[in-house]
This record gives C-alpha cells, structure tokens and sequence, in this order.
C-alpha cells in the first residue's frame, strides 16, 4: 500500500470523520480557538497526567518552541462547534526525514521544558480516545506512524496499548526518580527515608549547619499566585549567576524561553496547578523549583541552586526538605523528576523510578512499520556510540 499523500500545509486545518461519530482535527496552535475550554477540561481529568500537554503550558511554549506544531483533536463534533468535548489532544511535529529517508512520522512535541511526549487521552473512555487517536492518521492522510517521546513504559498507558494489541517497539529505555510513597499511613510515611545510610545523614547535617551558621535556612512552599512573578525573578537570577550563566545557556539570556515560563506559570497558577519549592536564609534564596501540578502528582521542570559553596549543597538540601514537606502532608501525593538518565539528584531521596522510553507506535495499517522500526533502532545506536565518544572525550579533558 503506498504512504498516503503529503498532508495540507500546517497552517491549514485539516478534519475528517471517524467511525463511531467522532472527528479527527488538525489545528494549529491558536490562543483565540474556540476549543481552547474543551482543551482545559481534557487536560484536568486526563487518563495519564501530562501538564505539558495541557493549553495553559502549550500555549505558553508556542513562541518559543512552536515552530512546526500541529495539535491533532479527536472530538465529539467539529472542534469549532458549540459544546464541543475532546477526546484526546495531541502536539506534535511531521517529520519527513527523520531517518534521511522520506518516511514520516509523527513525533510528540517535547522541548527542555517539556519532557513528556504522551497524549492527553480521555479519563472515563480512555480505550475509545487513543483508538480514535490511531485511527485519525489514516483519515487525515498522515503517516500511520506516531513516536512517543520521553512516554512511561509501564502503567495506564502500556496497558492500553496492550488492550489495543497494535505494534510498537521501545527505544532509549530509562528510569527516573520518582517519589511515590506506598501508602498514607503515618508509620510508612516515617520509614520513607530510612533507606538513607549514616554517611548520608551525616553529611546531611553537615551540610544544614554550614548553612545555618550563616543564619536560618528555611524551607517553603509556594501556592500563591500572588507571589510566583517574585519567585521567578529569584529563580531566574539564582540560575544566571550558575554553571548555566556562564555557559549562556541561562532563562535570562533567553528572553523568549523566559516569557514562556512565565507565561505558562501564570496560566497554571490560574488554576493552582504550580508550585515553587524554595531554601531560603532570610531574604537570600538558596534554590529554587518549580513543579507543574496536575491532581496530586507533581513534575519537576526546573531546578536552580546557589553554587558558591558546594559543600553546603543547596540543590540537596532542597530536594531533601521537599521530601520532608510530602512526608509531612502536603497535598501533593507523588513527583516525578522529569530526570535525564544520568542525573541523579532526585535518587538521592526517592526509592521508586519511574521507566520511560521512546515509543513508536504504529496507527493503523502501516506496511512499512518494521522499516520504521529497524531505521529508528539505527538511529539509537548511532546516537549511543556518540554519546559515548563524548564521555571519553570529556574524562579525557578532565585527565589533563
């Protein structure tokens, strides 16, 4: 069967019918859309959380990430009618050489401040929105393969594709730190960090009395939206003045970067659906987090911590109190560290890990999914071999 027709430009919407009277929509990224409150709603009951999929955040990322995007709807009616409900939403990219070949695919829209590429799907049918989700492609005249970035390999989102019984094939498999403490018993929550050993509780407090000897170190948690434009100035600056200031990668060097985060800070706390967690001595702040908030799960986004004395080991010390704030009650029930492989901050504290992988998926009928497959497990171990080759180059630098 050949590859389906190139698509209409990406500015142009694109519907189709599907079966069981429900409709496949391309749309751009588009504040003024009359959609945008079916959108909202999707995103606050999603079936698997997804805050960076949501159009508060989306919308936000648009001018400085949306080059290219398209959001694929899948709706009870034309997604400009009245009443309109969404199914399932989508950005994503069409990649047309992905491979060096012409082979499309469509790829999940992630970015450094976006780090989960799952759709939001329907809570009280999520089985009927992702089979509609598979099926628009072919309607649409795209290609009948979907990639998955950053995606949980197991949970309600595995266990879908398996009730769908569709093909797929994980790439660059990985875990990260996830704080999901089993249970809500007082004595459970206590034992939490009793994993950690005596080196590290010693090294703990050592650290906390370097801090405090310079004066009270205080732990907090913001929720006010009256307060956030503040905190992010601080986190913002506290960011400039580290490794990333230097190596000009810092949000104040990036003036677009930096008007999306607040752009999307504040459609989130709208809603209450942000935190920042701080470390502050007096007016001095230490470290700075911020945490989209979707039901009672957390995702940390971004981290900043003073560096001008390492052993104090700011960054630490606040994930640690952040630890101890869950323990304590917060209403927040489980974060994930949106965590690079590699990177083992959050490890230090948080026992559960959460396995991620890059999943291709195929939509339909798609006779050329195995080449898919084998071009994509190329280009991983392409992609591994050179990040190997940096590593010994970097220890070989730092050798001397």
């Amino acid at each position: 069967m050949p590859e389906p027709s190139p698509p209409a430009p990406q500015d142009a919407p694109t519907t189709a019918a599907l079966p069981g009277g429900l409709v496949a929509a391309l749309r751009p990224l588009d504040p003024a859309a009359p959609w945008i409150p079916a959108w909202n709603a999707l995103g606050r009951s999603a079936h698997v959380a997804n805050p960076f999929y949501e159009a508060p955040y989306a919308l936000a990322a648009r001018g400085a990430f949306g080059a290219g995007v398209r959001l694929l709807l899948i709706a009870d009616r034309p997604p400009e009618e009245p009443g309109v409900r969404l199914l399932a939403a989508w950005p994503h990219r069409r990649l047309s050489r992905r491979w060096g070949l012409p082979l499309p695919v469509l790829m999940g829209w992630t970015h450094g401040y976006s780090p989960l590429g799952i759709p939001l799907l329907d809570a009280d049918d999520p089985a009927r929105a992702l089979a509609a989700l598979l099926a628009a492609p072919g309607a649409l005249g795209e290609p009948r393969r979907l990639l998955f970035p950053n995606a949980p390999a197991d949970g309600p989102l595995r266990d879908l594709l398996d009730g769908a019984g569709i093909r797929r094939a994980a790439y660059w498999p990985h875990e990260r730190g996830l704080m999901s403490p089993p249970g809500d018993e007082p004595a459970t929550q206590r034992a939490y960090l009793d994993h950690l050993s005596g080196n590290r509780r010693r090294r703990l407090r050592k650290a906390r009395r370097r801090l405090d000897a310079a004066g009270e170190t205080t732990f907090e948690m913001l929720a006010d939206p009256s307060a956030f434009a503040a905190a992010l100035d601080g986190h913002i600056a506290l960011e400039a003045a580290s490794w990333k200031g230097r190596a000009g990668t810092a949000l104040a060097q990036r003036p677009a970067e930096a008007a999306f985060l607040r752009e999307a800070v504040a459609g989130l706390s709208a809603e209450g659906r942000v935190r920042i967690a701080r470390l502050r001595q007096g007016e001095r702040l230490l470290a700075s987090m911020i945490l989209p908030v979707a039901g009672r799960d957390a995702f940390v986004l971004k981290i900043a911590h003073d560096e001008t004395d390492s052993a104090a080991a700011t960054g630490v010390q606040l994930v640690h109190g952040l630890t101890e704030a869950v323990l304590a009650g917060e209403e927040i029930a489980r974060i994930d560290s949106c965590a690079p492989p590699g990177f083992g901050l959050a490890t230090l504290f948080w026992t559960e890990r959460r396995p991620i992988a890059h999943l291709l998926v195929e939509a339909g009928d798609d006779p050329l999914f195995a080449i898919a497959q084998g071009l994509e497990r190329a280009r991983e171990g392409v992609a591994r071999v050179r990040v190997a080759l940096r590593g010994r180059l970097g220890r070989r630098r730092a050798e001397g």
